[in-house]
């Protein structure tokens, strides 16, 4: 650790106010509704009320990731650059999804969020900041096997 760390609480309250905040309004304004209930699911797909805690979690530990970078310095480097970008495409999934409804471009983004999420497990240099990303790809995957389950039964 740098000397960061000894200043670094207000940027974990930072990334976790962003983080944590954000993805929940999203989830909030556009949620599974009428739509997503009339579809025909895999035997696979998860009830309903697991989605919010795990994605509580998840944005906790994403946080996590991008304050630990911030730490190493990292983060002021291409590895800000993906985690901004795994972070739009996160939110833009919801909306894309569960808004107006489009199977397969939501699909397209969300098989591009895993490979973002992948990389930055393979290019980060702090442990604690991959281990915090490895949940969420293990999730990111079942929701792309989801997602694209969805699509074939659906589309």
């Amino acid at each position: 650790m740098t000397s960061r760390s000894f200043t670094s609480l207000p940027v974990l309250a930072f990334f976790l106010v962003l983080v944590v905040g954000v993805g929940p309004v999203i989830g909030l304004t556009v949620g599974p509704g009428e739509w997503y209930s009339s579809l025909n699911k895999p035997f696979f797909n998860p009830p309903n009320w697991i989605f919010a805690p795990v994605w509580t979690i998840l944005y906790v530990l994403i946080a996590v990731a991008a304050w630990r970078t911030w730490l190493t310095s990292e983060f002021e480097g291409s590895l800000g650059l993906i985690w901004a970008g795994q972070m739009a495409l996160n939110w833009l999934w919801t909306p894309l999804f569960l808004g107006v409804h489009f199977l397969s471009l939501s699909l397209v983004v969300i098989l591009f969020l895993l490979a973002l999420i992948v990389y930055f497990i393979a290019v980060c240099n702090d442990v604690a900041a991959r281990v915090c990303f490895v949940p969420y790809a293990l999730w990111v995957g079942f929701a792309c096997l989801l997602n694209s389950s969805l699509l074939w039964l659906n589309g």
